[in-house]
């Protein structure tokens, strides 16, 4: 009976001996676990996983702000794309005299109003800027409220020039003609209800000098200068529809021939800037004929022509021609050209009754 229980017992200890390395094991492997992943590592990760997706929501709002910035300046969602080209053929007859057909004309009054609005958008978000960098905290209202039309009108004027800079761009054909069209329905509304006619006039006398000098200076030393003058040319023979601006371009146009004329008396015919003050002078006598050919019966026949002015440009004309006269012996084709244009104009004040009733002294110096 002893000799059974000594038995069981020497059976039994191998099995207490692995059960006692199982348990030591199981608790390195436990003891290992812990110290590898401790119950702050598990807190840790979950706060960097929330940092980097407080990070991307950061990002993702930083992202709509520039978004929303874009869509208020009108960069990317335009009703039509801002690098689509004016598809309405305003710079067609590009050098033409009298052409039979007004380009642009006949357009349907609702795609016109889209257009209008268009433009002004692009006129107040430029106008905004313009504000924002001076510091001024002024807004100008762009509404169809009247009494904003003169301010409208500035506003307007002011954009255009600022594209006669870069008239090889794409926006001088997006925005030149709703520009023109803009400025001329305001300049006609206004006068028609006889309101802020003086301001006008300033705005009208400011717009006409300011683009007959970026017509001559625009792009030089460019190879596109040229094309870039006859687009500018084009878009003051456009606004000079309407009588108070295109009288007003001539008038600017004649003093600046005078002055042309007079430089190139003492200018070297070698110097560097011969040939532009030369071609410059070529592009303003055509924008004279262009304007009495396209319109002066028309502006004599309007119940608002300023007679007073149209006196003023033709004696500068007159003058012109006689300074032009100067230079004969250097270019007989200036002359040629200026006899041209006062002819044209005699011709046209012959078939006028109403551009007969002017100053005499004017008419027998006209008709020499």
């Amino acid at each position: 009976m002893a000799s059974e229980t000594t038995t069981t017992a020497a059976s039994d200890e191998p099995l207490k001996l692995a059960l006692a390395m199982a348990l030591l094991r199981s608790k390195l492997v436990n003891k290992t676990s812990e110290t590898s992943h401790p119950p702050s590592d598990t807190s840790s990760s979950e706060a960097l996983k929330w940092k980097r997706k407080a990070k991307e929501r950061k990002q993702e709002i930083l992202r709509l702000k520039q978004d929303l910035v874009e869509v208020e300046d009108g960069m990317h969602h335009e009703v039509f794309p801002g690098s689509a080209s004016c598809k309405c053929y305003f710079f067609d007859n590009l050098g033409k005299m009298s052409p039979n057909e007004i380009s642009g004309e006949g357009f349907d009054e609702r795609f016109k109003d889209v257009l209008r609005r268009r433009f002004l958008r692009q006129v107040r978000l430029k106008e905004r800027r313009k504000r924002r960098n001076d510091g001024s905290t002024q807004r100008l209202f762009l509404s169809d409220n009247k009494a904003e039309e003169t301010e409208q009108l500035r506003a307007s004027a002011d954009f255009l020039v600022e594209l006669c800079d870069t008239p090889d761009d794409g926006d001088f054909a997006n925005w030149s003609h709703q520009a023109v069209d803009f400025i001329l329905d305001t300049i006609n509304n206004t006068l028609s209800k006889g309101k802020n006619i003086e301001s006008v006039d300033g705005i009208v006398g400011s717009l006409s000098l300011h683009i007959v000098r970026k017509m001559c200076t625009t792009l030089q030393g460019n190879e596109a200068h040229h094309d870039a003058r006859i687009h500018v040319q084009h878009l003051l023979r456009k606004l000079g529809s309407e009588s108070c601006i295109g009288q007003r371009v001539i008038l600017a146009v004649s003093q600046r021939i005078c002055l042309l004329a007079e430089n190139l008396l003492f200018l070297d015919p070698f110097e560097s800037t011969f040939p532009e003050m030369h071609s410059n002078l070529y592009i303003l006598i055509q924008l004279i004929e262009f304007l009495v050919s396209d319109y002066l019966i028309s502006w004599s026949k309007t119940s608002g022509f300023a007679t007073e002015l149209f006196e003023e440009w033709v004696t500068s004309i007159l003058h012109a021609r006689k300074g032009l006269q100067l230079l004969e012996s250097r270019c007989g084709l200036y002359i040629l050209y200026m006899d041209r244009v006062t002819g044209l104009i005699a011709k046209l004040v012959g078939q006028a009754e109403s551009l007969q009733r002017l100053n005499p002294n004017i008419l027998q110096r006209l008709f020499c």
